[in-house]
């Protein structure tokens, strides 16, 4: 026979409406009462009617993510795994699924959303990027519906909650190691220009050159996929340049496998003639050859961090946005050594 909420009530010694109550995690409900007739549903076996209880609380108990592109893409990026991985801890822990939403365009990646609110599909949406003009971004602040984004908004940063690193300081840390170990060409390899991180970590980039007096050259920097085949393509345009820079700052760790291999087929060796810092620290930063110095930006965090925000957001729509800064760190590897003084002409 089927466990019922009337046999968890008698034996955690508390009334059938009390129960109801925790299922539905009333904020009224004392830690110590919740901990009592949790461990009794345990025990007892007991799973809530999830349709039931959704009905119940008007709740799908549903989050959407929207990734940045179509799904086979985004997934070969070590980056977008354990993000999800950040937002699932905080998803299970309080009883909600995740719904992903995908697209090959701006235009598709907008029609799933728009099915997700229209449909009641989920309670709230989590982007996994920040796009300058984004017209995800203002649907969803058009229909006032609980959402949060990892990384900074465009526009309007003090309504929107979002979740992130501080970028620019991370962009000047990690260009002026290169300038502490005696590159003065040091060129950067980034992504589209209408993300928001490329601008922050480039604007970093920039500061560092300024500030070391350096030129901040066109030339040096190029745009490109978050992908190993976009690193391959800056490389070729980067050397063949007259004066060819002799450290490199890539704003992805998989594009950063892409410059590598393009360098190693070049002839170029790094550290010994090339030096490449990076950014996000994924599981194949240490695994490269030379393993890759590269700025920690703590992945998972920004994913539990985003579920968190975004839950509070669906549990009370008063609650104000909130920006959330991730500390980040930058991990000394192999990739980057002290440039060779260059003997003077006789």
């Amino acid at each position: 026979m089927a466990v019922t909420i009337k046999d968890v009530a008698k034996v955690a010694g508390v009334a059938p409406s009390t129960v109801s109550r925790v299922i539905a995690d009333h904020p009224r409900i004392s830690p110590a009462t919740k901990k009592k007739v949790k461990k009794a549903m345990k025990e007892m076996g007991y799973h809530p009617n999830a349709s039931a209880r959704s009905l119940a609380n008007r709740s799908s108990q549903s989050i959407g993510v929207v990734m940045p592109s179509s799904a086979d893409k985004s997934l070969q990026n070590p980056f977008f795994p354990e993000v999800l991985r950040g937002l699932s801890s905080v998803a299970h822990q309080t009883d909600y699924s995740l719904v992903l939403c995908t697209g090959e365009t701006d235009k598709e990646m907008l029609e799933g959303v728009e099915r997700m609110v229209y449909s009641n599909r989920t309670d709230g949406i989590i982007l996994l990027y920040s796009q300058v003009d984004d017209p995800i971004v203002n649907f969803l602040l058009a229909q006032d519906f609980p959402f949060s984004i990892v990384g900074k908004p465009s526009d309007r940063v003090d309504e929107i909650t979002h979740v992130d690193n501080d970028n620019v300081r991370a962009g000047k840390e990690i260009t002026k190691h290169l300038i502490d170990l005696g590159h003065e060409c040091i060129a950067f390899i980034g992504g589209s220009m209408d993300r928001v991180v490329t601008m922050d970590r480039m604007r970093g980039y920039q500061l560092a050159l300024e500030e070391a007096g350096l030129p901040y050259l066109e030339e040096y920097r190029v745009h490109t996929e978050f992908l190993k085949s976009g690193g391959q393509r800056a490389v070729e345009e980067l050397l063949s340049l007259p004066e060819p820079p002799t450290g490199l700052v890539v704003v992805d760790d998989l594009m950063s496998i892409g410059v590598m291999n393009m360098l190693e087929e070049c002839g170029k060796r790094v550290p010994e003639d090339v030096s490449l810092v990076s950014f996000n620290n994924v599981y194949l930063s240490e695994l490269t050859r030379p393993p890759l110095t590269t700025v920690d930006i703590n992945i998972y965090d920004l994913g539990v961090q985003a579920a968190k925000g975004l839950i509070a957001k669906v549990k009370d729509k008063s609650e104000p946005a909130k920006r959330i800064i991730v500390p980040f760190d930058i991990v000394h590897r192999s990739s980057a050594k002290e440039k060779e003084a260059t003997s003077p002409s006789p």
